[in-house]
């Protein structure tokens, strides 16, 4: 499955659990999945909270995959093609000087 079918996948199963209508209580505007995501990812980062290594794999899973569908949904609704989005940044990396000198000003 390639990461356009991960999106319709995601897509039909937030229609179908309602979450598109208009009188829905969890409205899918892309204020409230930025807020979400970001929320998915803290929970990953209770998988390592006081220790290096997770003991859960698959509960870490679980969270990376929240993680994954909220920002498949968000770059979805904001017409941002993920996949190239992704390609043009690591092009733009490669470019990058990762050991410049930080300033101190």
């Amino acid at each position: 499955m390639d990461i356009r079918e991960l999106t319709e996948a995601m897509h039909c199963f937030v229609g179908a659990m309602g979450w598109y209508e208009a009188d829905t209580r969890r409205p899918q505007t892309p204020r409230n999945l930025a807020i979400s995501l970001c929320l998915e990812a803290a929970e990953v980062l209770e998988h390592f909270q006081w220790q290096d290594a997770t003991s859960d794999t698959q509960a870490l899973a679980d969270e990376l995959a929240d993680v994954t569908l909220y920002l498949l949904q968000l770059a979805s609704l904001s017409g941002i093609d993920l996949e190239q989005a992704v390609l043009s940044k690591l092009e733009k990396n490669y470019q990058r000087s990762w050991d410049e000198p930080v300033q101190t000003d």
